[in-house]
């Protein structure tokens, strides 16, 4: 039986950027009444009370509930309020490194952006993420920007030397994570399941980047059964699945793999 169902929120949960519908916002709260729930992200915890925690009913419900920023390097939980369980924040001299690093990859792979909307490079504490058009960027524009991710796997391969010490991750729609070296998603599901009391058996993980040199990558790599999507329409499918499964609906069948199931 699957105990916690940890998701990604941009091109997961939600577009890049983006509020949850009306429709994602009632299937969370749905399955925060049968399972626990987490969310991993590169983004920081502001972008997190925006997309998500704003859409989702002030009710228990949210006990159930873990959110984890910038790929795992910070970790909340709700009793009341919310409170920071940890974060893993950069030094400054890391930082200038990281943040050096990022625009001379970008330079060298010689992408022209002839606009851009907002900080391009973001410091995030305990993670910097370089966005190709802009914090603020429309979504439509990021979408046409890098599509197959093959813009974002050239500025990595030509960043990786330059910052052998730290984890590079890609995620969202134009973004580049840049975390402490073993930091990643996988470190946040290690600390799920140490915090929680929950093996790594008993999670399921659902993202849109489970693909080597993804954010969402480590996360599968870890051992946790993962499923991947193409968008939050594939997640609502998952989530409605889960959520027959988990309630007791005993004619649901939802197959993880080979014998696999929940």
């Amino acid at each position: 039986m699957k105990k916690l169902i940890v998701f990604d929120l941009d091109g997961t949960l939600a577009k890049s950027k983006s509020s949850l519908d009306s429709e994602m916002s009632t299937l969370l709260h749905d399955l925060l009444s049968v399972a626990k729930v987490a969310v991993i992200s590169g983004g920081d915890w502001p972008q997190f009370e925006k997309q998500l925690l704003s859409h989702l009913p002030h009710d228990k419900g949210l006990a159930n509930l873990s959110i984890l920023p910038t790929c795992g390097t910070k970790f909340f939980r709700y009793s009341g309020d919310w409170k920071k369980i940890y974060s893993e924040d950069f030094t400054a001299d890391e930082k200038k490194k990281i943040i050096d690093a990022l625009n001379k990859a970008f330079q060298v792979a010689g992408f022209k952006v002839e606009k851009v909307w907002g900080e391009v490079i973001e410091d995030r504490g305990s993670q910097i993420t370089l966005s190709a058009l802009g914090q603020q960027a429309p979504l439509a524009e990021k979408i046409k920007w890098d599509p197959d991710f093959a813009k974002r796997k050239k500025i990595k391969a030509i960043l990786d030397p330059l910052i052998p010490g730290f984890s590079v991750r890609l995620g969202g729609a134009t973004s580049i994570d840049v975390t402490k070296p073993g930091i990643d998603k996988a470190y946040g599901i290690r600390k799920l399941r140490d915090i929680l009391g929950i093996s790594l058996k008993e999670m399921i993980y659902v993202g849109d980047a489970l693909f080597p040199g993804g954010n969402d990558y480590p996360a599968e790599q870890v051992g946790v059964i993962s499923i991947p999507v193409r968008g939050s329409e594939d997640t609502k499918r998952v989530i409605e699945a889960i959520i027959a499964c988990l309630g007791g609906d005993q004619q649901a069948d939802f197959h993880l793999g080979s014998d696999e199931r929940i």
